[in-house]
C-alpha cells in the first residue's frame, strides 16, 4: 500500500535524480517548499527580511552547486538548513548586529523632538509573518518556542543578543526541533558541545524575555478584543487624543521609530507624542495588518502637495495583558529634518525614500490612500 508519505518521498526521489543530472525545474521544485521556513530561520538569525531573502537566494545557489555531492540517505530539508545557516554565519561575521533602539540608546526626554535617524546602526526590520506563512504551533515535539513567537519581536531581538553559533544552535534545536545531532552536524561540532551552547543562549534569551509571549498574550485576549484595542487605539490618534492613547497603554510603555535612534518611555511618551505625531500638524489613517505574529496597523500621514495619505509607518503593537507595552513604529519614510511640519508636507528633498518601502509591499499595504 502506498501512503502519501512514501508517495511523497517517491516524488522527491524522482526530482533529486533529475536535479542532480542538471534539470533546473526540478531542482526548483525540488526545494520551493522548503524556501518560505528557510526564509523564517534566516530571519531569526539576521533580523532582517531583505538579509534574509538574500541569504536564502545564496543558500539554494550553493545548494544547487553542491547537489551532486548531496546523499540521498540524508534529511534533503536537514541539509538544506545546514546551508542556510552557514550562509547567514557567514553574514553575521561581514556586519554589525541588528538592534532596535531601546537596545542601542537611553530613552529620549518627552521634551525633545525625535531627531535625525542613526544611519550608522542597523536596525531590525518587521517580518511579513502572514505572507511568508509562518506557522502555528510547534515545528516539533521537541522545540522549546512556538514557530510565531520565534518571530516576534522580543524574541528577534533577544537573538541578536546571542554569538552567532550559539544563535544558530538556540533556534535549530528550540524553534525548529532538530535533535542535538542534527544541530551538531549543521554547525560542524559535537552533540556536547551543542548541549553547552543551549544552556548558555538559553540563560541569555531568557533573561532578555518578557514573561509571558505574544502568542500566549493574544490568544488569552482572543481575536475579538485584540481587534478591538488596536481599532481603539488607531482612532484615538487620528483624533489626536492624546489622553486616551496613554490610557491604553502600560505604565512603564515604550515608544521607538526604527531608524531613529530616539524612543520614549513612561511618562516621556505624552510630551513626544504633543510634540510630534499628535502635534496637531498630522493628518493620519490607518490600516489594520498583523507583523512578528503580533498587533499591527499601517499608519498613513496626509500629504497637501500630492492631496493624499502617503505611507509613513508600521506599527508593531506589543501587548501586556490588555494594555500596550511597547509600540515599534518602523518608519516607511524617513524625514531628515527634526521640525514635525518636516514630517507633515513631505517635501521631497527632505525624504529619504531608501528601502523601507519595501516595508508596505512586504505587508500587502498600499503605498497611499486616498482622503
Amino acid at each position: 500500500m502506498t501512503t502519501a508519505a512514501t508517495a511523497g518521498s517517491a516524488h522527491e526521489r524522482e526530482l533529486l535524480e533529475k536535479a542532480r543530472r542538471g534539470d533546473e525545474d526540478a531542482f526548483r521544485d525540488l526545494v520551493e517548499p522548503h524556501r518560505r521556513e528557510l526564509q523564517a530561520h534566516c530571519y531569526r538569525m539576521l533580523g532582517s527580511v531583505q538579509d534574509a531573502e538574500d541569504a536564502v537566494q545564496d543558500a539554494l545557489l550553493r545548494a544547487w552547486k553542491a547537489l551532486p555531492r548531496f546523499e540521498p540517505r540524508h534529511s534533503l530539508r536537514a541539509w538544506l538548513y545546514k546551508i542556510a545557516t552557514n550562509v547567514s554565519l557567514d553574514a553575521i561575521a561581514r556586519r554589525p548586529k541588528r538592534v532596535l533602539p531601546p537596545d542601542y540608546t537611553a530613552s529620549t526626554d518627552g521634551t525633545q523632538t525625535a531627531g535625525a535617524p542613526a544611519v550608522e546602526s542597523v536596525w531590525i526590520e518587521p517580518y511579513p509573518d502572514e505572507q511568508l506563512a509562518v506557522e502555528d504551533g510547534y515545528a516539533a515535539p521537541d522545540a522549546r518556542y512556538e514557530q510565531r513567537e520565534g518571530v516576534e519581536l522580543a524574541f528577534v531581538a533577544a537573538l541578536q543578543h546571542l554569538p552567532a553559533r550559539q544563535r544558530a544552535a538556540l533556534i535549530l534545536r528550540e524553534v525548529l526541533g532538530f535533535s542535538a545531532k542534527e544541530v551538531a552536524d549543521s554547525l560542524d561540532t559535537t552533540p556536547q558541545s551543542v548541549n553547552s551552547a543551549l544552556q548558555r543562549a538559553r540563560a541569555t534569551v531568557d533573561e532578555q524575555l518578557p514573561e509571558q509571549s505574544q502568542q500566549k498574550t493574544l490568544r488569552a485576549l482572543g481575536d475579538k478584543q485584540v481587534r478591538a484595542l488596536v481599532e481603539r487605539f488607531g482612532d484615538a490618534l487620528q483624533r489626536g487624543d492624546i489622553p486616551a492613547v496613554v490610557s491604553m497603554l502600560a505604565k512603564d510603555a515604550a515608544w521607538s521609530m526604527p531608524p531613529m535612534s530616539s524612543w520614549y518611555r513612561g511618562d516621556d511618551i505624552p510630551g513626544f507624542l504633543e510634540l510630534g505625531p499628535m502635534s496637531g500638524a498630522w493628518r493620519w489613517r490607518h490600516l489594520p495588518s498583523h507583523a512578528n505574529g503580533q498587533a499591527a496597523f499601517g499608519a498613513y500621514v496626509w500629504h497637501e502637495d500630492e492631496q493624499t495619505y502617503l505611507s509613513f509607518a508600521l506599527n508593531v503593537l506589543t501587548f501586556e495583558g490588555d494594555r500596550i507595552k511597547d509600540v515599534t513604529s518602523f518608519l516607511n519614510r524617513v524625514v531628515k529634518g527634526t521640525d514635525p511640519e518636516y514630517y507633515a508636507r513631505f517635501p521631497e528633498q527632505e525624504v529619504d525614500r531608501g528601502t523601507n518601502l519595501a516595508y508596505f509591499e512586504r505587508f500587502g499595504l498600499p503605498d497611499r490612500l486616498d482622503d
